[in-house]
């Protein structure tokens, strides 16, 4: 079976925060709001691994790049 690719941060942050209006609202039953709110979680770790992902792409950009001049913009 394939495994479903993981969506892109911007994605994952408007599903993330859909999930949040409908939680806010107080309008789903008990058993829906844990529902949507497990979904949440995961949807936040994924968020954080991007990130770290990204972060961690920075620093090695960097790092790459230490000893290389700056020079302005043209």
């Amino acid at each position: 079976m394939a495994k479903k690719p993981t969506p892109d941060f911007e994605t994952t942050l408007k599903e993330l925060e859909e999930i949040v209006g409908h939680l806010e609202a107080g309008d789903l039953p008990l058993e829906e709001a844990l529902n949507e709110f497990e979904t949440a979680i995961k949807l936040v770790q994924q968020g954080q691994e991007r990130l770290q992902k990204a972060e961690q792409r920075i620093q090695i950009l960097l790092q790459k790049n230490e000893t290389s001049e700056l020079s302005d913009y043209q």
